[in-house]
């Protein structure tokens, strides 16, 4: 779990450097890439290592949106239906697979409301609270304390804005994967980024 502190800092280095970063390193990493291009083939042990990787970086992008353990278990299911489906069809991801797979998350969760005919993302307080790793109260009480003064600044930010520091800061994706998700250039991303870095650290200093 992150903390405020460590996220003030990323904040304040990433107002400086937005404009240097590249692409991901890790979608150069050769084994990554050969892994990836045996999932394209549909190979079975490779579509295994993948829900390996990100089955719970899934889960927790989808529970930080719907507040309940058990749709987001249901929902991150649908997200891996969706995308063996798709790999089986000839309709994979183009560049980067990260950020189609996170854009299969975004989709569903938009789609589950929809459905429901409610708002997109949850309050903090009407969400269960998520255990820490180490079970520990006082640990979990301090998580819970940090990601509700992190929602509350975030509900300061335009949606945009919001979603872009939850991609790449809590969800570490790179600015090629948040441009595949929020379909925007990277140039966009970066400008994008920018400003939000700049007016959330506004609303989290004292």
């Amino acid at each position: 779990m992150f903390s405020l502190n460590w996220l003030i800092s990323a904040l304040s280095f990433a107002a400086s450097s937005v404009v240097e970063e590249g692409s991901n390193t890790n979608a150069d990493d050769p084994e990554q890439q050969a892994l990836l291009e045996k999932a394209r083939r549909a190979d079975t042990v490779a579509l295994g290592e993948i829900y390996d990787q990100y089955a719970d970086k899934i889960y927790a992008y989808i529970y930080h949106r719907v507040g309940q353990a058990e749709l987001a278990e249901d929902l991150t299911a649908q997200v891996f239906m969706r995308m063996l489906e798709a790999v089986r069809t000839g309709h994979g991801w183009q560049t980067s697979f990260s950020g189609w797979l996170y854009r299969i998350a975004h989709n569903i969760v938009i789609d589950h409301y929809r459905r429901k005919g409610r708002a997109t993302f949850v309050d903090i307080d009407d969400a269960a609270p998520m255990q820490a790793p180490s079970g520990d109260p006082v640990a979990s009480t301090e998580s819970q304390f940090e990601r509700q003064r992190l929602r509350q600044a975030l509900a300061e930010l335009t949606d945009e804005q919001s979603q872009v520091i939850s991609l790449r800061f809590l969800e570490d994706l790179s600015i090629a994967e948040v441009a595949v998700v929020m379909q925007k250039t990277e140039g966009a991303v970066k400008a994008l980024q920018y400003r939000a870095v700049i007016a959330l650290r506004r609303v989290m200093q004292p």
